[in-house]
């Protein structure tokens, strides 16, 4: 499972609204390689699903993730912290070994 905070839904929606994204339209979470840890978080808007996909409806919005990244990030929480010194999209991975500094990269 992966679970979505309320205020990481909220950023979601807000996101989605000023993206002009269809109403059955979802944040789509995938693993790429990259970054100064190996992997890279990568968040799209996406409108079509696989039979692969993972699906969470969480707070009012929808995540689906295919099954190659939900292997390393299975029982993540994703979560959004703003203000002055916030840093967007927060990845609390347990799976992760290392991460690097900014959050956005992960290593297992």
């Amino acid at each position: 499972m992966v679970q979505v905070s309320e205020s990481a839904a909220k950023q979601i929606l807000k996101l989605k609204s000023e993206s002009n994204v269809e109403d059955d339209g979802f944040l789509r979470v995938k693993i790429v390689p990259g970054g100064c840890s190996g992997m890279s978080y990568k968040l799209d808007f996406d409108s079509k699903t696989t039979d692969d996909d993972k699906i969470f409806d969480q707070h009012g919005t929808r995540v689906v993730i295919d099954k190659k990244s939900f292997l390393y990030i299975v029982g993540m929480v994703l979560d959004y912290e703003g203000g002055l010194n916030g840093k967007g999209f927060v990845f609390q991975n347990p799976n992760a070994s290392k991460t690097c500094g900014c959050g956005s990269s992960f290593g297992v």
